[in-house]
């Protein structure tokens, strides 16, 4: 019997894309380089921020090149995550729909934590137990990791639980 669900959050709670490509682009054109499509942007969702930005420049930029891209989305992201994101339809009458119901909820992404915190506190703290982003100590999916740590943290088992999402 499931007592547990555990859900990815970009593409699967909340449509993010939107805030995700304005991040990206505002860093790109900061530092001297073209915008990206949303579309493209999307191509290169799935493998956590670092990815997106090394998938987002250019093959001639190398780490340090990256890493100055990355930090200048990190801040700008950190201000406007929340700008145009928002659950997709429904979500909320489902989630609202596992609380009631008495099922254990959890959020994890590969997305940097400060950054899930926060979108968890505006969406979905009511609804949701907890939420696990990206941060030192807990490898990002497809690790199972993050997944078996928010299991733990809500004292459920892996028997009982179920995964939904990318």
């Amino acid at each position: 019997m499931t007592d547990t669900v555990i859900f990815d959050l970009d593409g699967t709670l909340l449509n993010t894309l939107d805030d995700l490509h304005a991040s990206v682009n505002h860093a790109l054109v900061n530092c001297g380089f073209k915008c990206r499509t949303r579309e493209e942007i999307r191509r290169f969702l799935g493998n956590g921020v670092r990815e997106l930005i090394r998938c987002s420049l250019p093959d001639f930029a190398d780490e340090s090149i990256l890493n100055k891209v990355l930090e200048c989305f990190r801040q700008y992201y950190l201000i406007h995550n929340s700008d145009k994101t928002k659950p997709y339809e429904g979500v909320m009458d489902m989630l609202t729909k596992c609380k009631k119901l008495g099922y254990h909820t959890a959020i994890v992404s590969n997305k940097p934590d400060f950054a899930v915190q926060e979108l968890y506190h505006n969406f979905f703290s009511e609804v949701v137990d907890i939420a696990i982003g990206e941060k030192p100590g807990v490898n990002r999916k497809p690790s199972p990791e993050m997944v078996h740590k928010a299991v733990e943290m809500l004292g459920s088992a892996l028997e009982t639980s179920v995964y939904v999402g990318g």
